[in-house]
């Protein structure tokens, strides 16, 4: 047990980040989507969450509190640009379940936060957006005009742990470059 061990080795558990989650190739519409694709993704995105605050929410309370960070998306708060429906429900769900635990557990000093990154540059979405034409049909709605980097969401997700974000819970804490802000249409 992951828990047991961070208590064992550290002595008790202070922060709980998670942030495993997928985005399958063959999620598309409801219609188009297997029922197999819609399981895989809400058991690793949605239930994941829930195990790993199931299981973690003890040894915060044993600590004296802490921070819980999930890994929810900015599409849960939009919807997606192209069809990806299990992905886009499954944060959505992410995001309901930390308003409720951060209520929940918000007198006990534990807050739970989702952090909602942008569209980042990482190999997954490089993949997926694999022509310049792609590229730019996503970057034209990102005020900022560029993808967001994986070290800007690790200061994002530092912050939530720290004791600097001591008054914050239950909120969904973009790092979007603005894609959440604004309606941008093409030049």
């Amino acid at each position: 047990n992951m828990v047991r061990f961070a208590e064992e080795t550290f002595g008790k558990l202070n922060v709980l980040f998670n942030n495993a989650g997928i985005m399958h190739s063959k999620d598309d519409n409801a219609v188009t989507t297997d029922e197999e694709i819609w399981d895989l993704t809400m058991n690793i995105n949605l239930k994941g969450v829930f195990l790993g605050c199931k299981y973690g929410i003890p040894a915060l309370q044993r600590a004296g509190g802490g921070s819980i960070i999930n890994t929810a998306s900015f599409v849960a708060l939009l919807g997606a640009a192209t069809p990806q429906i299990a992905y886009t429900a499954s944060k959505g769900g992410v995001l309901a379940m930390t308003r409720e635990l951060a209520v929940v557990h918000a007198r006990e000093n534990i807050r739970v936060n989702a952090l909602c990154p942008g569209p980042l540059h990482t190999e997954l979405l490089m993949k997926f957006l694999n022509t310049a034409a792609k590229k730019q049909r996503r970057l034209v709605h990102i005020p900022m005009g560029r993808f967001g980097q994986a070290k800007e969401m690790a200061y994002a997700a530092l912050y939530l742990a720290s004791d600097e974000s001591s008054y914050v819970t239950g909120v969904d804490f973009k790092v979007d470059g603005g894609i959440t802000a604004a309606y941008v249409t093409p030049e």
